[in-house]
């Protein structure tokens, strides 16, 4: 990735949000104190980024994030982006503007002294200014996450079109989605997704309901 391209990333300040609860987990190696908010869907922790985040603590010879680039999108807590980070990946954590403040809350708690790299925070609205804000090939990233990002929110297909920005035909990204199957939307997701992307089914987790998908583009 271009040094150039990484200087324009915008670097988010905490401000106060409105507290609900810490949730506590052990994973790759470290404690992780997570601070939720109720402000919005996007500040709680969901299934999905438990279960991809102990995926690759638990497959790291299959998916070495040692070194890469990675783009979360929807990154809502920062709790997938912590792992990331953990796990020696040059994270970019991304999600709606009011989303950011608890989210670098959490990356800075998280991960200050203890990474390779510091991860950065990036607004980012789905389908909305991305080849502004994110020009390929300025911006590449080797993994793409996603988790629990499908819900009735009426931005399916801008969800789609981003995930397509990012990982496009000739660009090597993989994409790696974890999510939860709770109501009609997200089975009709996984259809565009499935028919929009080389898919392989990771991990079937049927206790959690959840499912892990990794995807690479069609060439």
């Amino acid at each position: 990735m271009a040094g150039e391209a990484l200087d324009r990333r915008n670097i988010w300040e905490p401000s106060v949000c409105c507290a609900l609860g810490n949730e506590s987990f052990y994973i790759a190696g470290h404690d992780i104190s997570i601070r939720e908010s109720v402000d919005t869907f996007g500040a709680l922790i969901w299934p999905g980024g438990i279960a991809l985040s102990q995926f690759l603590e638990n497959n790291q010879q299959q998916l070495n994030l040692m070194d890469k680039a990675v783009l979360e999108i929807g990154a809502g807590t920062g709790l997938l982006s912590i792992v990331a980070s953990l796990l020696g990946a040059l994270v970019t954590a991304t999600d709606l503007p009011d989303i950011l403040s608890n989210l670098t809350f959490n990356l800075l708690r998280n991960t200050r002294g203890r990474c390779r790299y510091t991860p950065q925070v990036s607004a980012l609205t789905w389908a909305q200014h991305l080849q502004r804000d994110f020009p390929y090939p300025a911006f590449h990233y080797d993994y793409v996450l996603a988790a629990d990002v499908v819900y009735p929110h009426g931005s399916i297909n801008e969800l789609l079109e981003t995930m397509q920005h990012f990982c496009r035909p000739g660009s090597r990204t993989t994409l790696l989605w974890a999510n939860k199957i709770r109501f009609q939307s997200d089975f009709k997701f996984t259809e565009s997704f499935e028919s929009s992307f080389n898919t392989v089914l990771l991990a079937e987790l049927p206790q959690q309901e959840v499912r892990i998908y990794k995807a690479t583009a069609k060439e």
